[in-house]
């Protein structure tokens, strides 16, 4: 048992005074307002969300890919450029890389990751001796950095919707259903040894890469799991649905694919109202990633409408060009602000913009990552609530910019005015990674990773 005790804590849809929280075997075991100091004193507790997508590798992009060719930029080019990285990167770098990602996230405020693992096979796509190789090393990386993950091997067939084979980079992730069967089983294999808190899900990639009659039989082998999938993502990706199906790619997955709370569809920055509004009555999360999908010029998620009908959504820093939960919170709700005219979309009367946006994608988070339980008809994970993860964020209420202010103010002063250095201490599953600010292996981690990435950035 341990006990973390906090000047004020944010329980059960409220604030309360003095909370001692014990933690044992992972989870919540008791709250109590009231209580004496004892254990690891904090200032202002939350629930840390999970960062509900990631391609690790990608973090090694950052910052390489502003530069304008003879060609008008996309993400098409972007995703061209993405390509050509991957015929060198190695297992050891991708193991390094997303110890480092992991560690990131944590110091961000994150308690968990979700990892949208696509990159399977060796340059030119022949399989490695193991086929989850590279699910090892993703879970490698979690046993170093201690984040809770869940792992989502990723169904990639195709080229496009027109079934087109897969190009040199993309042959790195190409699978048939048998060989993805035991890709799974593998990646199963992989987490056995991290802390029980971690688990497997599927993902078909897109609707572009996986044909229609193989989505339910990729969704299957989550055997109860997390599903996640792009989806909407860009115009492009419309017309190429629209043309092949017949429907817009919303439309098609609402009338052709049994989605439901265990699912997670990723960006839907391209939807009509009646989309969002179709989505929203299937009980799945919104997986967004703001600065990724303002980075490749993809939209804006129907955010306002899509929270107002009580749609779950959640939070992921994608291609990792920059870790910050309060950075992708803000670049939520700033650019419904920007497209509406409006000021503090996701505020109510109730609960102050951070405050709301917080909670919320701490439950969505939570949800999609299957790092919970279904209860009377209702999710029960991403809270401080007994019987949740000990998923816990702690702020630094002495940071300059957060002394004196009351709990939603500081909220919303991380969220809008803030960083990571606001960030103190943060839990996954109750194991204490970020102490006072940065992560317990935090030397070692970085050490591994600039070993790892110095080669790939030379041959950029």
């Amino acid at each position: 048992m341990q006990r973390i005790w906090a000047q004020r804590a944010l329980v059960g849809g409220a604030w309360a005074d003095a909370v001692a929280v014990d933690i044992a075997q992972g989870k919540i075991r008791s709250i109590t307002p009231g209580a004496a100091p004892a254990g690891a004193e904090v200032d202002l507790l939350v629930p840390a969300p999970t960062n509900c997508h990631s391609h690790a590798f990608q973090r090694v992009l950052a910052g390489l890919t502003e530069r304008r060719g003879a060609a008008a930029d996309s993400f098409w080019t972007w995703r061209d450029l993405m390509f050509r990285f991957l015929e060198q990167i190695t297992p050891d770098q991708v193991e390094a890389i997303a110890a480092f990602v992991q560690m990131e996230m944590l110091e961000a405020g994150f308690g968990a990751s979700v990892e949208f693992h696509y990159l399977h096979h060796q340059p030119g796509g022949q399989p490695y001796d193991r086929i989850g190789e590279m699910s090892e090393r993703i879970a490698a990386g979690a046993a170093e950095s201690g984040i809770g993950l869940t792992l989502l091997p990723v169904m990639y067939q195709f080229g496009g919707c027109d079934q087109r084979a897969l190009g040199p980079g993309q042959a790195r992730f190409g699978n048939a259903l048998d060989r993805f069967t035991r890709l799974v089983e593998d990646a199963h294999a992989a987490i056995v040894a991290l802390p029980s808190d971690c688990r497997i899900g599927t993902a078909p990639h897109s609707l572009r890469a996986v044909a229609a009659e193989d989505l339910g039989r990729v969704a299957a082998l989550a055997a109860g799991g997390p599903v996640h999938m792009h989806l909407a993502e860009q115009p492009a990706e419309v017309a190429e649905v629209v043309a092949a199906h017949g429907a817009r790619p919303v439309e098609w997955v609402l009338d052709h694919v049994p989605v439901g709370p265990d699912w997670c569809l990723i960006h839907c920055t391209q939807m009509a109202p009646h989309e969002t509004m179709g989505l929203t009555e299937t009980g799945a999360v919104a997986g967004l990633c703001p600065l990724t999908e303002a980075s490749l010029g993809d939209g804006i998620f129907d955010g306002v409408r899509w929270a107002g009908t009580g749609g779950r959504f959640a939070v992921g820093s994608d291609s990792n060009i920059r870790i910050s939960l309060a950075e992708e919170l803000r670049q939520l709700d700033t650019s419904q602000r920007l497209r509406d005219g409006s000021r503090a979309a996701f505020a109510t009367q109730e609960r102050s913009t951070g405050r709301r946006l917080i909670e919320e994608v701490a439950l969505g988070g939570a949800q999609a990552a299957g790092r919970g339980v279904w209860a009377n008809g209702r999710f029960q994970g991403g809270e401080i609530a007994i019987g949740a993860y000990a998923d816990l964020l702690a702020l630094d209420a002495d940071h300059v910019d957060l002394d004196g202010l009351s709990p939603d103010t500081a909220l919303d002063t991380f969220v809008f005015a803030g960083d990571s250095r606001m960030v103190r201490e943060v839990w996954s599953a109750g194991r204490h990674l970020v102490a006072e600010g940065a992560h317990i292996a935090r030397a070692a981690i970085t050490a591994r990773y600039r070993a790892a990435v110095r080669p790939l950035r030379d041959g950029l």
